[in-house]
């Protein structure tokens, strides 16, 4: 089994400390590298627990590093890849989600890319962390590029089935995915019927827009939340905050005990 390492095993001490951490998604198709590195320092600055990077559609493998390390030249906090593609992997990061797209109808996206890619991660030597990636709806770039069969946003037993599914093939987290830009984020019910039923790592994304969606998302069961929009359009510190905060108090109240670290094998 692959150990774990060092960015998830901070990731996991993060989670055990405050209940639910958030990380930040930064596309860097949408930002310079001066740019995304001042909003990655300021995304710090307010609390993320770390810097996600990737996107539905990249065009450039020399903007992806400068990118990266532009980012990692200006927080302390773990640099993450959030990969659509073999294009999309970059030897300066800390980590890569090493994730299979387990509802999309091409191949693919499933493992073709994951086989073609697992000769650079191993080159760079970045840490890999298996994941699950669920997509939900229609109406987004990762569900028409990722070729996805989208799951309903309103019937859990089936996102519940999938992400057990993952936990059962081995990998430790599952990416409950609303998209980008998404108008609704995924439904507390939904959540709760994952979270009932596995007991892997689970991040949600898509559609938190505000303190009170990252409240409910979290309160739901989600360990990781992630915001990627909200701050590239607003760049609103005091809001990134606020999100922050929230998820930490919906954390806090949810009705059952504290979640439990994973097993560090």
């Amino acid at each position: 089994m692959l150990k774990l390492g060092r960015v998830e095993r901070y990731i996991l001490e993060e989670i055990g400390k405050n209940g639910c951490i958030h990380m930040t998604l930064l596309d860097p198709e949408n930002f310079s590298p001066q740019e995304i590195a001042k909003c990655a320092k300021m995304c710090e600055e307010q609390g993320t627990g770390a810097i996600m990077v990737g996107g539905s559609i990249l065009h450039s493998q020399t903007t992806l590093d400068e990118c990266v390390r532009m980012i990692k030249e200006n927080v302390s906090i773990p640099v993450i890849l959030f990969p659509n593609n073999v294009n999309a992997i970059s030897k300066y990061a800390d980590a890569i989600w090493f994730m299979s797209l387990l509802n999309s109808t091409d191949w693919y996206y499933i493992i073709g890319a994951q086989m073609q890619g697992s000769f650079l991660v191993k080159k760079y030597d970045l840490e890999a962390i298996p994941m699950g990636y669920l997509v939900f709806g229609s109406d987004t770039a990762v569900s028409a590029v990722g070729r996805a069969l989208p799951l309903p946003l309103n019937k859990g037993e089936v996102a519940a089935g999938y992400a057990l599914a993952a936990q059962y093939l081995g990998m430790r987290f599952v990416y409950l995915e609303a998209g980008s830009g998404a108008q609704n984020h995924i439904p507390p019910e939904t959540i709760r019927a994952v979270r009932d039923v596995v007991d892997i790592t689970i991040v949600v994304g898509g559609g938190i827009t505000s303190p009170e969606h990252s409240y409910v998302v979290a309160k739901a069961g989600a360990d990781v939340i992630v915001t990627g929009t909200v701050v590239e359009k607003s760049k609103n510190a005091e809001l990134l905050s606020k999100i922050i905060q929230a998820a930490k108090e919906g954390a806090a109240s949810r009705p059952w005990p504290k979640k439990t670290l994973s097993p560090i094998f």
